[in-house]
């Protein structure tokens, strides 16, 4: 039986405006890797392929690379939306 938790999404800068939302909350597995966890997000969100080698994840503050390792979510968790941030 796959335990499922409330984890609050925030999107920002270029992931906001190609979501139209700048948080959202997803029920995810409890345990998901981060591939896993981009795999739903494009899901829910096709435009988000746009930022596939780009963007960077953090959870509850952390940078998690996209990759197979679990991530232990929590209830309640928050996912932030990294897009590559455009220098000048």
């Amino acid at each position: 039986i796959n335990t499922y938790y409330l984890v609050t999404v925030l999107y920002f800068a270029k992931s906001a405006e190609l979501t139209g939302h700048r948080s959202e909350v997803v029920p995810l597995p409890a345990a998901t890797s981060s591939c896993q966890l981009w795999a739903l997000l494009l899901e829910l969100h096709p435009s988000l392929a746009a930022l596939q080698d780009q963007v960077v994840l953090a959870v509850r503050q952390q940078y998690v690379a996209l990759g197979d390792q679990a991530l232990l979510l929590a209830d309640g968790d928050e996912v932030a939306v990294v897009p590559p941030l455009s220098g000048g």
